[in-house]
């Protein structure tokens, strides 16, 4: 069985659930990963991945989908 590496992430300016669906459909679109749970009231983005992600392409999705990254919370 393959472990599944868990990340949360900061992630600024999401409001509404909209922006918790378009943040959740650019993770969802990078290689390995296998869910994603985005909560615009914490900022807090869940990801579910097969191997971690670079923070580089996390980043470059976050931003296309229109927010920004603030970092893996703590």
């Amino acid at each position: 069985m393959t472990a599944v590496t868990v990340t949360v992430y900061k992630v600024t300016g999401m409001t509404c659930g909209h922006c918790e669906g378009a943040v959740t459909a650019e993770l969802t679109a990078l290689p390995g990963v296998t869910s994603v749970k985005a909560v615009a009231a914490t900022g807090e983005v869940t990801v579910e991945s097969q191997a971690p992600l670079s923070e580089d392409a996390v980043r470059a999705a976050v931003d296309e989908a229109g927010y920004e990254l603030a970092g893996v919370a703590v």
